[in-house]
């Protein structure tokens, strides 16, 4: 069945470019390179579904709380952490009062010594980024010499894809990326976005699933009907929070296979948090959704 928009809004981790081998290898690789022992990579998806964690670089530093608390003989197991980070509301503040709840003050204030922020993120930028990048975008040296993992990540959308999308909808970008990272990525899959139809890191605090930038977004597309493609849980809470915040347009979260959630689990993980389409791949977009005269709205809207 095809849904009636008059604007898109993509997603660019694990819809646009696969990051299995570049984002989620960083985080891991980070607080293994500070601290000689870290999470597997496959334990990554369990904090994205956990909410708030739309910024990699937060990601990192709960799973690095995880393994320092770990140290001082915290017991739970991954899931049963970003379960209750999921429970105190998601995001990195919910990770460090689950873990100052867990241990005893003594112990809580070792872990919060142990935790160096600005180190694991020069660590992660090193790795991502690469050391030619790194000065580039980052400026000074690195503090380790790396050829950088943003270079292994794989395009996820065919140029026709893109041509079908351009031609039928305008198109906006909402992303947890760094807006020169951001522009790597689209230039590596040949995507142009006007700067103003994209919300990146650097121009709003508040992150995924907060529904500003969605909005915002909604506005500068002058749309009635907007459609948001992501691969998180989070990518969609934002479609449903812009349509509660919103209500005199429509909005559709749509939930993408080709991230960390995937297979019929993955699919029902989307519908829980409300999606109301969920695609195996962006390529599959094109024949989900059909273009509604631009300004018209339908009868709830009217």
């Amino acid at each position: 069945m095809e849904m009636e928009i008059d604007a898109l809004v993509l997603d660019v981790d694990g819809v646009l470019v696969d990051v299995a081998d570049s984002y989620r290898r960083a985080i891991v690789e980070s607080i293994e390179h500070v601290y000689g022992r870290s999470i597997r990579r496959a334990d990554v998806q369990a904090f994205k579904d956990a909410g708030g964690f739309n910024d990699d670089w937060e990601l990192t530093d709960a799973a690095a709380l995880y393994v320092l608390a770990t140290g001082e003989g915290y017991r739970a197991s991954i899931e049963e952490y970003t379960d209750a980070i999921a429970e105190a509301g998601g995001s990195l503040d919910a990770a460090e009062r689950t873990v100052a709840g867990a241990l005893g003050a003594n112990a809580a204030e070792r872990v919060r010594e142990a935790w160096d922020r600005d180190r694991l993120r020069d660590v992660f930028q090193a790795l991502y980024l690469g050391s030619d990048l790194y000065r580039g975008i980052e400026g000074g040296d690195p503090p380790i010499e790396t050829e950088g993992y943003i270079h292994d990540e794989p395009t996820l959308v065919d140029p026709d894809t893109i041509d079908a999308l351009t031609d039928r909808f305008p198109l906006g970008i909402l992303t947890g990326r760094p807006a020169a990272e951001a522009e790597i990525a689209l230039n590596r899959v040949g995507l142009d976005v006007p700067a103003e139809r994209r919300f990146t890191m650097d121009d709003w605090d508040a992150g995924k699933p907060d529904p500003a930038a969605l909005v915002t977004l909604a506005d500068r597309l002058d749309a009635t009907a907007v459609a948001f493609a992501g691969d998180t849980l989070d990518d969609v809470r934002t479609a449903v929070n812009a349509a509660g915040a919103d209500p005199d347009r429509e909005y559709v979260g749509i939930g993408v296979l080709t991230g960390g959630l995937t297979g019929e689990a993955g699919r029902r993980a989307f519908e829980d948090a409300g999606a109301e389409a969920v695609v195996a791949s962006v390529n599959d977009l094109p024949g989900r959704l059909s273009s509604r005269e631009r300004g018209r709205r339908d009868g709830r809207n009217a």
